[in-house]
C-alpha cells in the first residue's frame, strides 16, 4: 500500500461515515422552521385554549342573574391552603 492510498482508507473514509452521521443527526434541526424569539413581531391569529369549548360563551348562572349586584365570593383558601 501507498501513502495515498492509506490516507483513503484510514482517514478520509472514517471522516465520510462521521459527516453523514453528522448530517443525519442534525437534519431535523435544520429542516425546522424558525422559532418565535421575544420581540419579535406575532403575524399570526390568536388561539385561545378552553377546557371546554361547549361552554366558551356561556356565562355562570350567579353572573347572568345578578346584573348590577355585587358577585358572590365562593373562592376559599389562600397561602395557609383552608380549602
Amino acid at each position: 500500500m501507498n501513502v495515498a492510498e492509506t490516507l483513503l482508507v484510514f482517514a478520509l473514509i472514517p471522516l465520510a461515515i462521521y459527516g453523514v452521521i453528522a448530517l443525519l443527526t442534525l437534519w431535523p434541526k435544520f429542516a425546522r422552521t424558525p422559532r418565535y424569539r421575544p420581540g419579535q413581531d406575532w403575524d399570526y391569529e390568536p388561539v385561545w385554549w378552553t377546557a371546554n369549548p361547549a361552554g366558551v360563551g356561556a356565562r355562570p348562572a350567579s353572573a347572568a342573574t345578578a346584573v348590577d349586584a355585587q358577585p358572590v365570593r365562593t373562592a376559599r383558601g389562600g397561602a395557609r391552603g383552608s380549602w
